[in-house]
Formats: C-alpha cells, sequence, structure tokens
C-alpha cells in the first residue's frame, strides 16, 4: 500500500469541477483549511488535458506534455506530492510520469519542448507522488471524525469509485477495485450508513463520447446502476469524479422524464458531504446551487438552514 501524505499537497484543479460543480474544490479547500493542512494551488496550472485526449483531439505527445508542464511547476514551487478532484486528472497524470519513466525518447522529446519555453521538467517526481482526494481524506478521517458538527447517522449512502482510479492503476488504488469501499470508509466518519448494491463496480455509462455519441447506451447503464441503488434503498450516491457526479446528477431528471420512474436519490462528491458534515455554509462552499437534483430537502431533514 503507498504512503499517503497529508502535508505539503498541490492541489491540481480540474476544469469540470471548476466549470460544473466548483463547490467540490471550494469544500476540499475548507477541509484543508479546518484541518491545518499545507497545500497550495497555482494559477499557471492548466487543464490536464483529459477530455482532449480520451476524445481523440489531443495525442500522446501532447497530452504528456502538457503534464510535464503542470508537475513541473508543483516540483519548481516544492510541491511534489499531487492531489487531484478529478479521476480523470489522477489517471492522465499518472499515466504521464508512467510513459516518462518507461518511454526515454518520449522523455528527451517532453524535456526539449520544456526547454523551449523555459519550464522545469518534472524529474524528481514519479507516478506514485500523484493522489487522489480521497486518498487523503482516507487517511484523515479520524481527525475528520473528531470536528463533525452535522451528524449524517442514518443516511444511507452509497459510492460510485470512478474507473479512472479503481482500473487504470488498479495496484494504486487504495481499495479492492472488484469490491470497493473507499468511499464508503470516509463517509463512516460523519456517521452516515454505507449501503451496497449490485451494480457498484458497473460504469457511469458517461465514457466521455458515449455520453454525445451514443446516447440511448450511455443513459441504459446509467439506469440499470439508478435502478441498482433504489433497490439498495439509497438516499445519496457519493462520487469522485465530476464526470460521473454530471452523469448522474445531470441526467437523472432526464432519465425520469423518459421512462416516468422516480429515484430521489442526491448526488456529492465526497468533500462535499465531508464539508456539510464540518459545518461549511451549503452554498457559499458547498454550491448546492450548481446541482440539478435540489439538495435542499435532503438539508432540511438534518437541520441545515437552507434559502428559502
Amino acid at each position: 500500500m503507498k504512503d499517503v501524505p497529508t502535508s505539503g499537497l498541490y492541489l491540481f484543479k480540474s476544469c469540470l469541477v471548476s466549470t460544473e460543480y466548483p463547490g467540490v474544490e471550494s469544500s476540499l479547500r475548507f477541509i484543508f483549511d479546518r484541518l491545518g493542512i499545507d497545500y497550495i494551488s497555482d494559477p499557471r496550472q492548466s487543464c490536464c488535458s483529459g477530455l482532449g485526449y480520451y476524445f481523440d483531439v489531443f495525442d500522446h505527445l501532447s497530452t504528456v506534455a502538457v503534464a510535464a508542464r503542470n508537475l513541473g511547476l508543483a516540483e519548481e514551487l516544492g510541491y511534489r506530492n499531487i492531489v487531484t478532484l478529478c479521476a480523470t486528472c489522477y489517471a492522465i497524470n499518472k499515466n504521464s510520469l508512467h510513459s516518462l519513466h518507461e518511454n526515454p525518447e518520449l522523455a528527451s522529446q517532453v524535456s526539449g519542448i520544456l526547454d523551449k519555453i523555459g519550464l522545469s521538467y518534472p524529474d524528481k517526481m514519479d507516478k506514485n507522488n500523484i493522489f487522489h482526494e480521497v486518498d487523503i481524506l482516507a487517511a484523515l478521517k479520524n481527525k475528520i471524525a473528531s470536528m463533525v458538527e452535522i451528524d449524517f447517522s442514518g443516511l444511507r449512502i452509497a459510492s460510485h469509485h470512478a474507473c479512472h482510479y479503481t482500473k487504470v492503476f488498479r495496484e494504486d488504488a487504495l481499495t479492492d477495485p472488484n469490491r470497493p469501499y473507499l468511499i464508503d470508509s470516509i463517509a463512516k466518519s460523519t456517521g452516515a450508513v454505507p449501503v451496497e448494491y449490485a451494480e457498484k463496480t458497473m460504469t457511469c455509462g458517461a465514457g466521455f463520447r458515449q455520453r454525445h455519441c451514443n446516447k440511448d447506451l450511455s443513459l441504459s447503464l446509467t439506469l440499470e446502476k439508478l435502478r441498482s441503488l433504489k433497490t439498495a434503498g439509497t438516499e445519496v450516491l457519493l462520487h469522485m469524479c465530476p464526470n460521473c457526479q454530471i452523469q448522474f446528477d445531470r441526467y437523472q431528471p432526464v432519465i425520469e422524464r423518459l421512462t416516468g420512474e422516480q429515484f430521489g436519490i442526491y448526488h456529492l462528491q465526497i468533500p462535499q458531504l465531508i464539508a456539510l458534515s464540518m459545518g461549511a455554509d451549503p452554498y457559499t462552499v458547498v454550491g448546492i446551487q450548481t446541482h440539478s437534483v435540489p439538495i435542499e430537502p435532503l438539508l432540511k431533514r438534518f437541520g441545515i438552514k437552507v434559502k428559502a
């Protein structure tokens, strides 16, 4: 099992988080600030290019060069341990560093590109410097439990462990990819009750291009998961990837209209649940106003003040 740092972290911002659910990032910052975690973010950091890569718009060299630039910035600042808010950022950065170490010719090309623009090559980093937020939150779960202000006891949560975390670098995941429980274990620190469901390891259905190019197939997989979650009595589905969160939160209402079925499931990324439990403002920190499935009914149940 890899060692997980809980200080000196480079917060790697996500384009999908920033544009779809900015409350995920502000929730994680809130948690880190409350726990006194040393972290930094860099305005020079760009998108990881994962969306372009998986849509076949960016080639491998371009993607690795972008990753090397971003990670070189982190190394320049002395913050070599990267924490991502998105499973795609996690996999792209991890895979890029792995490729650079395994392919000397590629490393030479990328180093030359960075030299031309006066930036450092991340020669002191490898794939073991890349972490997902769930890795860090799992290492901090005892501290989190000691700072809970809103007790979510009785809340039935289920988890969706993103493919790009559990399936791309299976050996690095801090959970069994065939029986993932990492998000569940973090949520328990808030008093929430994890439930299991039959389709836990199935993809969310998004598949990047599939949501747009094969929409019927994409939504049929999401529907299958929603039915399984409802059968298990799930109240909240917890995510670790904004793309998965989009697939469920944005498209659950669409699927309900198409099928006439009602699921009544709320969708949060795990830092959002943790931040709420630690007393974060639902709007200015957690950003529930950006969600398609309204979160207010859930918060009212636990005595959290919401806007009229």
